[in-house]
């Protein structure tokens, strides 16, 4: 089974929706930082994380090659964090309203990166987000581009032309603040969880 590193608690559906996606076809673990965040001083966090999964892996029986980072705000700046720090551990990352809040510790290696950001986040803003994924465009050898910004009450998802195939990056602009699961104007239900659980159910 593949493992979801969940690097914060949401507010809507558990995982941000992606264990209900699952259909029991993955593990769920979600940590909580150390001091109730991520600032991962020295690469305290970072080193939280390998002690962590190494319980995970003395305990469960879980397929190490699918083994993926997500989260929100500072959750996903440390999801972008251990993606820099742990490449060949995992397989990819799945970032919502990320900034670089916990490091990048190496970051010199290709892992595959989805990643979802309000156009419209006063909290850590777009371009921020932008800086994070323009980095593994470049190390996924991905070819330059500037997605289009989403329409106005919408979203628009982009998947990045010429990366390595084993290293795809998808990202995705959205008309709305600092949220993990936006929904579209006159939608119930957040689009969000099926992008990425698409995104991660690839591998």
């Amino acid at each position: 089974m593949a493992v979801a590193i969940g690097m914060n608690r949401d507010t809507d559906k558990p995982y941000y929706g992606l264990l209900e996606l699952s259909e029991n076809s993955a593990i769920f673990v979600a940590p909580d930082g150390l001091d109730k965040g991520w600032a991962n001083t020295n690469g305290r966090d970072v080193a939280f994380t390998d002690a962590f999964l190494e319980q995970v892996q003395n305990d469960l029986c879980i397929d190490t090659t699918r083994i993926f980072a997500t989260g929100f705000s500072y959750g996903a700046g440390m999801s972008y964090a251990v993606a820099c720090a742990r490449p060949t551990v995992f397989r990819g990352g799945a970032v919502y309203a990320a900034a670089l809040l916990s490091g990048c510790q190496g970051g010199t290696t290709p892992v595959a990166y989805f990643g979802a950001h309000g156009i419209n986040d006063a909290t850590l803003n777009y371009s921020g987000g932008e800086n994070l994924r323009n980095k593994f465009v470049t190390l996924n050898r991905c070819v330059s581009q500037n997605p289009p910004r989403a329409p106005r009450g919408g979203h628009i998802c982009t998947s990045f032309d010429g990366c390595m195939p084993e290293f795809p990056v998808r990202w995705c602009s959205y008309d709305g603040g600092h949220n993990p699961t936006h929904k579209d104007s006159g939608t119930r239900e957040s689009w969000v969880p099926e992008e990425a659980w698409n995104f991660i159910a690839q591998f």
